[in-house]
């Protein structure tokens, strides 16, 4: 599997939140690749059509484009028996995750509900309540179940790749160190080379 699926969760809005598609034309990807060659970054657009989800004041949140998928490639690849993921976003490690037979259950915190309305709804009814659960909660507040154990854990609740991220991140996998065979958390590695570029050491 090189890259996760794509999204197809409809178009739609709820409160500031909303599931967009949008196209980048032939030109716009050129000047996109090229823009990304003189800045020496491996980001960029090709062409084709995506899907964005956007929040008013904070601009796209996540999108379905081919970097962010394979961002996300390892925790898929993991995926097996009981997983849970913090941060809902598009779905689209949820998704990956339940298209394999392996994966039994999953459970999504999600702290905006609009989101649970717009994206969460969609995925409830395609896999069914039981093999899914999703929970309205900050994945700092949430508490597992006493004795529940999950073959991976996989966070996604930042907009960006800051290295603000950092403490977050070390605070959730002190969290689930206990309770998982595997945990990572989306872009863990490059903001902790942005760390060390700004001479910040994070171990965890």
């Amino acid at each position: 599997m090189a890259l996760l699926p794509k999204v197809e969760v409809p178009e739609g809005e709820s409160g500031p939140w909303a599931v967009k598609r949008f196209t980048v034309s032939k030109e716009a990807a050129a000047f996109g690749s090229l823009r990304a060659m003189i800045s020496h970054s491996v980001r960029y657009m090709p062409e084709g059509t995506y899907t964005q989800l956007t929040c008013k004041g904070r601009g796209i949140v996540m999108s379905d484009t081919p970097d962010e998928m394979r961002d996300h490639y390892e925790p898929v690849r993991r995926a097996r028996g009981n997983i849970l993921i913090n941060g809902l976003g598009l779905g689209m490690v949820l998704n990956a995750c339940l298209l394999k037979p392996e994966v039994e259950h999953a459970t999504v915190i999600e702290m905006e509900e609009d989101v649970i309305k717009l994206v969460g709804s969609y995925y409830l009814n395609k896999f069914g309540a039981e093999r899914l659960t999703i929970i309205h909660a900050s994945a700092f507040d949430f508490k597992p179940p006493r004795g529940s154990f999950y073959n991976i854990v996989w966070h996604d609740i930042w907009d960006d790749i800051c290295t603000d991220n950092l403490p977050e991140m070390a605070t959730l996998h002190r969290r689930y160190g206990r309770r998982c065979d595997w945990q990572g958390s989306w872009s863990k590695e490059t903001c902790k080379a942005y760390a060390k570029r700004e001479n910040r050491e994070w171990r965890y």
